[in-house]
């Protein structure tokens, strides 16, 4: 089952994107994705 999740940014901790995941990524915790403030690919971590 997939569950609503929001990514924030490792480097500024700006909250990015809100997406839906399944349980295995959830498991992983973190998803290399774009972050506008920081200009580059960062690692987002899911909230909890």
């Amino acid at each position: 089952m997939k569950q609503k999740v929001i990514l924030i940014c490792s480097v500024c901790l700006s909250r990015n994107y809100s997406t839906t995941v399944s349980s295995s990524v959830l498991e992983k915790g973190s998803i290399n994705k774009y972050c506008p403030k920081c200009n580059a690919y960062t690692e987002h971590k899911i909230s909890k």
